[in-house]
């Protein structure tokens, strides 16, 4: 993976043309600008990533500080201007914070609190501080893909995650490595900003307005997603078999194309060097193009990677901090 490739694996949003003209309930008065210390506690000290939707940055939390924590730091996520514009952008936002914080697993980031500066009238997620590297940036370090034993683990790892969000009926929506970070020798999930709730809560949770905004990471996004279908787990298993793959190839499994594209132009799907065959025989049912001939659980893939013989844990291995 390049340093071009990595930059252009941005989430895509495409305004449909039923929200080219706002109404009076969606417009907002303009927009203030985000203050050095939101809510007169939070302090924002630097940016740490800008992705689709928002922006996270290192913050200090001074009430802890003045407590005598050694470590007050915390991230802060805000949405962009472009979304903080809309009427309904902190509902939006507060739907990521409401499905990310009923998640508690080693492998899923941790929400603290959503908050709202009276002052700027700006929203943003109080999150814990990862430290260390997302996994775009691990792979320009391997164009060859891991060592099959470090692969499985992180795989695992991820897969472990993802379902364990399935079977609390949220569906992250944007599996990608630039959303997987590797934080001293833990992997976590985290920016669950186009996921959605599904089940008997689904109505209790606002979400991305889909009939207003499209969004996906292209390379990483099932082919009905991109022709306007509705999240679901197979688009999600379709997401986290393409990054697998990547992690153990080192390479996208459509030379980095859309699914729409590989699809039209006939890509043949090559075997990762060194992946087991049974496991194989797995992902690529999760490749496939048809959504009828992915599986609609995790369970499948889940047991392949445990049935291989157990690794070294990649905490030792991947315990230098970027």
């Amino acid at each position: 993976m390049s340093e071009q490739a990595l930059a252009s694996d941005q989430t895509y949003f495409a305004f449909a043309e039923s929200a080219s003209v706002l109404s009076p309930a969606q417009a907002r008065q303009p927009l203030k600008a985000l203050p050095d210390v939101l809510c007169g506690r939070y302090k924002i000290e630097r940016l740490l990533g800008v992705g689709g939707m928002g922006a996270v940055y290192r913050g200090c939390d001074l009430l802890r500080e003045q407590l005598g924590d050694p470590a007050p730091f915390v991230a802060l996520k805000a949405l962009s201007d472009e979304f903080a514009e809309y009427a309904d952008g902190n509902a939006l936002l507060h739907g990521e914070f409401a499905m990310t914080v009923r998640l508690h697993h080693r492998h899923i980031v941790r929400c603290h609190s959503f908050e709202l500066d009276r002052g700027s009238e700006r929203a943003f997620i109080v999150m814990e501080q990862l430290r260390g590297c997302t996994l775009d940036h691990l792979l320009l370090r391997y164009p060859q893909g891991l060592p099959w034993a470090e692969a499985r683990e992180i795989s695992l790892a991820l897969l472990e995650a993802l379902a364990y969000a399935h079977t609390q009926g949220v569906l992250h929506g944007d599996i990608k490595p630039g959303n997987l970070m590797l934080d001293d020798g833990n992997i976590r999930l985290f920016d669950f900003g186009l996921g959605r709730i599904v089940g008997d809560d689904e109505a209790s949770v606002p979400i991305l307005a889909r009939s207003r905004f499209c969004a996906w990471t292209p390379r990483y996004a099932a082919p009905e997603l991109i022709d306007g279908g509705a999240l679901s787990m197979a688009t999600d298993i379709y997401a986290v078999a393409c990054v697998i793959y990547e992690l153990c190839h080192g390479q996208h499994p459509y030379r980095r194309l859309s699914a729409k594209q590989a699809q039209g132009m006939g890509l043949a799907l090559a075997a990762p060097a060194g992946m087991p065959a049974p496991v194989w025989k797995v992902l690529k049912r999760g490749l496939a193009f048809d959504v009828a001939k992915r599986s609609d659980s995790l369970e499948p893939l889940l047991a392949a990677f445990r049935a291989n013989p157990a690794s070294p844990r990649f905490g030792r291995w991947f315990g230098r901090r970027a």
